[in-house]
Parts: C-alpha cells; sequence; structure tokens
C-alpha cells in the first residue's frame, strides 16, 4: 500500500485524497490552516471536472451544493448582448460556493486523514521514501510527497527553481449576497465587460446566494492584495454608469473582497523523484475560462490513474508519467486564460466552454498513457535507475524520520 502525503487542503489537495484512497493507497493529508476554509465565493465546475467527481461517486452531492446554469451571457457595459450560448442537452455547468466544494470532498474522507495547523517547512528524499516536516515539530515519511500547497508552495522550490508570480494588472472584488432580493436573477453566467473591466455573476448554491466578480485594474496597493477586505462604495464606483441590472446587483453589496490576480509562465518540470506538484503549484492559472479548480480535480484523477497498482519503487517513473500528460493541457489552459481576460476587458465575444476541454476523460487519457509497451517502460525504469531516482543498494525502509512519525502514526 502506497503511503502518500498530500500537503495543501484545498479543493485540489481534498480531491486528490478522495481519488487517491479510492486506489487503496494510505494518504494523509497536511493544510497549514487550523481548519478548512475557503474565503465566501464561487465556482464553475464544467463538466471535465465534474465527470471526474461523479466517478469517485460524488455527482449526487455536487449536484445537491450546486447551480446549474443554462448558459453564458456577454453584455457591453450599456446591457447590449455581445454575444450568448445556450449549453446543449447532457452539458452542464454547476456554479458551486467554494466553501461548500471543500466541505463536501472533506466529508468524502474518513476521520484521521485530514491535519489541519501543519503548515510545511521542509522535505527530503531518499532512495526509497521520502521526509516532509512541519513547523509543528512533525515529520512524516512517504512514499509519494503531492505539493497542493497553492501558488506560493513551500515544496516547489524541491522541483524547479523559484520563480515570482506574474502580475495581471487587474484586481477583483469578490463574494457574494442573497438572491432573493434579486427575484427573477437569471440562470446563467452573466458578463459585463469593456474599458478595461469586467463584471460576473452567476447563482451558486441551488439558486440561494449569487456569486459576483469585479474585475478593474489595480493601483499599486491593490496589486499587493491575496485576499483583503475591500470597499463595497469603490467597486460599485467602478460601474457606476454600467446597465441597470449591474448596478442592481452591486447595490446590494454589503462585503466585498479583494484579490489580486496573479498567474505564472508555465513550468518546464513539475516533478522530482517523490515529489510532484499539483494544481496552483503546478499551474496557477488566471480566472478567465473558469479552469482552476477543474484542472486541479483533473490533476488529482490522472495522478491517482496512474499511481494505481504502483509500487513504492515505480512512484518516481508514475509522477514523469503524470507530467507528461498534464503540462502541455494545462499550459494551453494557462495561455487562453490570460486571452479570455484581455477579450473580455475589452468586452468582446470569447468561448469558455471550448469542446477539447469540455470533453475531455482525464481517466481514460491516463489510463492509455500506463498502458504504453512494455520497452517503454524498460527505457523508462533504466533512465531512473541511472539517475539515482530509483531503489539503491541501501535498505532504508524502516528507517523513521527525524521523530520517528509514519503517515499511519499522525493524529
Amino acid at each position: 500500500m502506497l503511503r502518500v502525503a498530500v500537503v495543501g487542503g484545498g479543493i485540489g489537495g481534498l480531491s486528490t485524497a478522495v481519488a487517491l484512497r479510492a486506489t487503496g493507497a494510505d494518504v494523509h493529508v497536511f493544510e497549514q490552516a487550523h481548519q478548512l476554509s475557503e474565503v465566501g465565493a464561487g465556482l464553475g465546475l464544467q463538466p471535465n471536472g465534474q465527470r471526474v467527481l461523479v466517478r469517485l461517486g460524488l455527482g449526487p452531492e455536487i449536484n445537491r451544493i450546486g447551480s446549474r446554469l443554462k448558459g453564458f451571457r456577454i453584455c457591453g457595459p450599456d446591457g447590449s448582448v455581445v454575444s450568448e450560448e445556450t449549453y446543449p442537452a447532457g452539458v452542464t455547468q454547476l456554479g458551486v460556493h467554494r466553501a461548500d466544494m471543500v466541505a463536501v470532498l472533506a466529508a468524502a474522507l474518513p476521520p484521521g486523514v485530514v491535519h489541519t495547523g501543519h503548515r510545511c517547512v521542509r522535505l527530503s528524499q531518499h532512495n526509497e521514501f521520502a521526509v516532509v516536516s512541519f513547523d509543528n515539530g512533525v515529520s512524516v515519511k512517504a512514499d509519494v510527497v503531492i505539493a497542493a500547497d497553492g501558488i506560493h508552495s513551500v515544496l516547489q522550490r524541491y522541483v524547479i527553481d523559484a520563480t515570482v508570480p506574474v502580475f495581471s494588472g487587474t484586481v477583483a472584488y469578490r463574494g457574494l449576497i442573497p438572491a432573493s432580493p434579486l427575484q427573477g436573477w437569471p440562470e446563467y453566467l452573466v458578463i459585463w465587460g469593456g474599458g478595461g473591466r469586467h463584471l460576473l455573476v452567476f447563482p451558486v448554491r441551488g439558486g440561494e446566494l449569487l456569486n459576483y466578480v469585479g474585475f478593474v485594474p489595480a493601483d499599486e496597493l491593490m496589486r499587493e492584495s491575496w485576499s483583503a477586505p475591500g470597499d463595497p462604495a469603490t467597486l460599485a464606483a467602478e460601474f457606476a454608469d454600467w446597465s441597470p441590472q449591474a448596478r442592481r446587483l452591486l447595490a446590494h453589496v454589503d462585503t466585498t473582497f479583494t484579490w489580486g490576480l496573479y498567474d505564472r509562465e508555465p513550468l518546464t518540470r513539475w516533478t522530482q523523484g517523490r515529489l510532484c506538484l499539483l494544481g496552483d503549484a503546478a499551474h496557477p492559472m488566471l480566472p478567465h475560462m473558469g479552469q482552476g479548480a477543474n484542472q486541479a480535480i483533473e490533476d488529482a484523477m490522472a495522478l491517482a490513474t496512474l499511481l494505481r497498482g504502483a509500487s513504492a519503487a515505480d512512484v518516481p517513473e508514475a509522477l514523469t508519467r503524470y507530467e507528461t500528460l498534464r503540462r502541455d493541457r494545462t499550459a494551453r489552459i494557462q495561455r487562453l486564460s490570460r486571452t479570455n481576460g484581455v477579450g473580455l476587458d475589452a468586452g468582446s465575444a470569447v468561448r469558455f466552454m471550448h469542446p477539447w476541454v469540455r470533453d475531455y476523460d482525464v481517466e481514460a487519457a491516463a489510463l492509455a498513457l500506463s498502458h504504453d509497451d512494455v520497452q517503454q517502460r524498460s527505457t523508462t525504469d533504466a533512465t531512473i535507475r541511472s539517475s539515482g531516482q530509483g531503489c539503491g543498494d541501501a535498505d532504508l525502509r524502516g528507517q523513521g524520520p527525524m521523530n520517528g512519525a509514519t503517515l499511519g502514526d499522525v493524529q
């Protein structure tokens, strides 16, 4: 049974834990916060992400917490419709509250799997295992370490030289408002855009709440904001002369958060030995395709599929295959997310649900990759052995980490 340490208890980390437990792995999640939580905001759960969650047995739960969106509508600042798309039968996008999504994933894990109050500070790798150390003095030994610790990943530096996140020049005001005062709000993703800014809204939690995000140019103070309280009056002023429907929405905002928008250039490497990056630690992207959470969920299924049945000795090869499968696809979506943001700020028609994104079956792609011919596997094995990532002569199994804890011991 593989021992897996997942660092980060967000949507990517929890999805990975659920997917890996389904393969029989011994998985533990380590989250630096003292409780699992999300700043109030929504996400679009698109068909490619839904497909994974349904296969993990979470279909009824995501349908319970989600709001079914019929399509999307892009408007100019005056409310004139620039483009509109209604999703065909069998294609759905769900508006989901992030906190609800975290709760569903956490509830799918048994007690003792998620450990809060564990901030990762160090990683060391040995021939047959890795050791992750935390600021509370706990260290754990694992066959696989998964860095799902976000754009500021502590573990990323063990894979590739650190790079500075790229600021987009934009800050987002985001939050949730009750839907009841805005009776008859359409079951669509609605966007108004133009003049270097845009505003979007969609229902979440079964239509009980509306999730809004206003994207505006940032000043020097705002650019450093990752998640800070914002001023609803400032947000309303940014769109003061826009359509009556947009002003009506913002009149009901009494609490908002600001969020500086950053991503990275696509990384050239995601794995090193028994460590791999996942979600925003691997491919942080701007939100303008609604794919950030969906791509992390795809990562989770890809990783679980490629590690299914693997021994501890197989881990480095399996992680290399995971990178091969995921890197180009996520890089393409990172680039399109930037392009979409420019288009929306200009009030142009953009596409969100491309068929190559929507219809992608990550599990099938991972299975196809894992069934490569024996010769390719043999060549990869030889490469891993020659690079020193495989098992050496010394048997280090059983030698505990600094304080002797293993994954099964952590409380």
